[in-house]
């Protein structure tokens, strides 16, 4: 009896025992102070949820559940892990909040790839570019530059892989800008005014001409995109910007449009489809608007012995030569360049507390201070720039912000603006063709050096500088040479439209907004 009393009395008092340890257990169990986590890389640490409604923990134990739950495609940050769950943190009514979720309910949504790692992926997109224009003839032929073709390879296989996957890659932009900006200042250093006097009054009949084909652009792509009921930015993007600014420009303008106050985010994507297109359709109707000008007027032809005259001859018109560099000329013209770069910027916080409303992009400073530097330098006697050098520095700085610049474009933002980009680029197409046939033509002179500047003029008037000189050495090639020709459109190309389209652009938004 005694002994079945003891256990009587034991088993009274355990129960009471058992619920305050029920109790511990579970706050121990929920208590966060001493979890020690598996740290994530910051280079894959961007997850979202994966299925609908992922439940929340207060801490990594399934006995911790709170009320709270997380919608499908809930961006994440992940801080580590702990067994089969993830510490994570999210934004929840602009509030970032913390809390744990079971791992198989989340799937990496972004890689975040490093100076380096971005670095070697540019040049690879070059090289590749170059080995697919190499193969394809039609690419060649239409001086398609290699940071598009490899750009464009590689941006279709990260919408493959984005529209798989769900699957975003994000790049180092610390370069980006730089790169931009040398590519400008290396144009600005390039500009010699002692051939102002060589182009005389063409050059400036020429000018003129070019503002009238910049007003009609914008007008053209921003009536477009009014008249289908999208943002009047997608206008101005498929206007002067991208169509006689090409792909430099263009993208340096989207950097613009995509901050406050435009808030545009497709804004670098349109750049790059719409100044493609130009490159393309400019290298396309160059040539043939050029026949039919001479066909169609029957023009007088230049002599083909004037072909050995080597004492007109413009240095585009011969390519091939070349001048050794060193690394002592390397140096001297880097230090233009970074000049360039860092007085540009100077200039830029001045005229913002000067010209609070004037707000040019940054390149437009660099650019005019490379004039100025080159001039200035010239007149004083103090250095002659290695032109050819400081080509060659642009030139890759071009390359290399081109091929960043297309591999990080989002494609899957274009897919919803795809029928009025179109309709606005075939428009900029035929009042390319119409204005260099009845404008360009008709007031540099109706002959033969017109035809060759109006070829030369579809070909920046709708991509760039280097798809009007292969425009007007394809027509001269057949022809005869036209040395106006060759003086007025690299300078007008390389330099000055690049002001007065910023100029005009900088006047058509403030008009708009």
């Amino acid at each position: 009896m005694r002994h079945i009393l003891c256990l009587f009395l034991f088993l009274c008092g355990l129960f009471p025992l058992y619920g305050a340890e029920t109790t511990q257990d579970y706050a121990t169990k929920c208590d966060t102070n001493n979890i020690k986590l598996e740290k994530m890389a910051t280079w894959r640490d961007e997850y979202r949820i994966n299925t609908q409604n992922a439940t929340l923990y207060a801490a990594p134990n399934e006995q911790c559940k709170l009320d709270a739950t997380l919608p499908i495609d809930t961006k994440l940050k992940v801080l580590g892990k702990v067994g089969n769950y993830y510490s994570v943190t999210y934004t929840h009514n602009k509030q970032t909040l913390q809390g744990y979720i079971d791992a198989q309910n989340a799937s990496l949504s972004s890689i975040d790839f490093n100076f380096y790692f971005t670095l070697v992926c540019m040049v690879a997109i070059l090289l590749l570019g170059r080995f697919i224009i190499e193969r394809v003839k039609v690419l060649k032929d239409y001086n398609i530059p290699e940071p598009v073709v490899g750009g464009v390879i590689t941006a279709v296989v990260i919408l493959l892989i984005y529209k798989t996957l769900q699957l975003e890659f994000k790049f180092d932009t610390s370069l980006s800008e730089p790169l931009m900006l040398a590519f400008f200042a290396s144009i600005g250093l390039s500009a010699d005014f002692s051939s102002l006097k060589k182009g005389g009054k063409m050059l400036v009949i020429f000018l003129i001409i070019i503002v009238g084909a910049l007003f009609l652009q914008n007008i053209v792509g921003v009536g477009i995109s009014y008249i289908m009921g999208v943002d009047p930015l997608l206008g101005m993007l498929g206007g002067s910007i991208t169509m006689s600014g090409g792909h430099g420009t263009g993208a340096a303008w989207a950097k613009v449009f995509e901050a406050d106050p435009y808030n545009f985010s497709a804004a670098t994507g349109v750049a790059m489809a719409c100044a493609t297109f130009g490159l393309v359709m400019g290298g396309l109707i160059g040539g043939p608007v050029a026949r039919f000008l001479i066909k169609r007027h029957n023009l007088k032809l230049p002599d083909v012995e004037h072909n050995n005259n080597d004492d007109n001859v413009h240095g585009f018109e011969t390519p091939t030569k070349e001048r050794l560099i060193t690394p002592i000329s390397f140096i001297e013209s880097l230090a233009l360049i970074a000049a360039c770069l860092l007085i540009g910027k100077v200039l830029e916080d001045v005229m913002k507390d000067v010209a609070p409303g004037l707000n040019l992009p940054t390149f437009v400073y660099c650019l005019f201070t490379g004039v100025v530097l080159r001039n200035a330098l010239s007149i004083l006697n103090i250095h002659q720039v290695f032109d050819r050098e400081v080509s060659v520095l642009g030139n890759v700085s071009l390359s290399l912000f081109l091929a960043f610049a297309m591999m990080t474009l989002n494609l899957w933002q274009l897919l919803a603006l795809a029928l009025p980009l179109v309709v606005i680029l075939i428009s900029q197409a035929v009042l390319m063709i119409l204005y260099a046939v009845f404008v360009t033509f008709r007031f540099c002179g109706r002959d033969y050096d017109a035809a060759v500047l109006a070829a030369g003029h579809c070909g920046f008037g709708l991509g760039a500088t280097p798809t009007a000189m292969v425009n007007m050495q394809t027509v001269t090639s057949h022809y005869g040479p036209s040395h106006m020709a060759f003086i007025i459109v690299p300078l007008c190309g390389a330099f000055f439209i690049d002001i007065i389209n910023a100029i005009v652009i900088k006047d058509v938004l403030l008009f708009l907004f």
